[in-house]
């Protein structure tokens, strides 16, 4: 079904921003998975220790969060009604590692209270924007 309704320029930014934010996302996650012993051993201890407390199921849900992120983003750019369906995996994945990251680490007592929970926060929150971009855009029927 061709729709006739014109994008606004706005649209077109956000997916932009979003696209990008993902691809940030994609790489923090390379370098957190695969992070050398070198680089590793250069951390101090405390943060060291904190990598030993991300089973290898949570670094899995990263990857989830991160690649349907951006394919959430890529389907949004391409115009497509599946990217609602990759941004909510992606969401949910965020979320059940966010909520690792903060409760069950010692990242607080690591990084603090404040430096803990930001990233964590800004991240949800750009998650659910794009969940809500995607069903925005489905009702306004820019997507096909």
């Amino acid at each position: 079904m061709e729709n006739n309704n014109k994008i606004p320029s706005w649209y077109w930014i956000l997916v932009i921003v979003f696209v990008l934010w993902n691809i940030m996302g994609v790489f923090s996650f390379y370098i957190h998975t695969f992070i050398t012993e070198e680089a590793l051993a250069q951390l101090p201890t405390n943060e060291r220790d904190l990598y030993d407390q991300y089973p290898k199921l949570i670094t899995v849900v990263f990857g989830v969060a991160v690649f349907f992120g951006l394919a959430g983003a890529i389907g949004l750019f391409f115009k497509k009604k599946w990217a609602k369906i990759a941004a909510i995996i992606s969401i949910v994945a965020v979320i059940i590692q966010m909520s690792h990251h903060v409760f069950f680490t010692k990242s607080i007592e690591v990084y603090g209270l404040l430096h803990t929970i930001t990233m964590p926060i800004l991240v949800v929150v750009f998650g659910l924007f794009l969940v809500w971009l995607s069903n925005f855009s489905i009702k306004k029927g820019w997507l096909n």
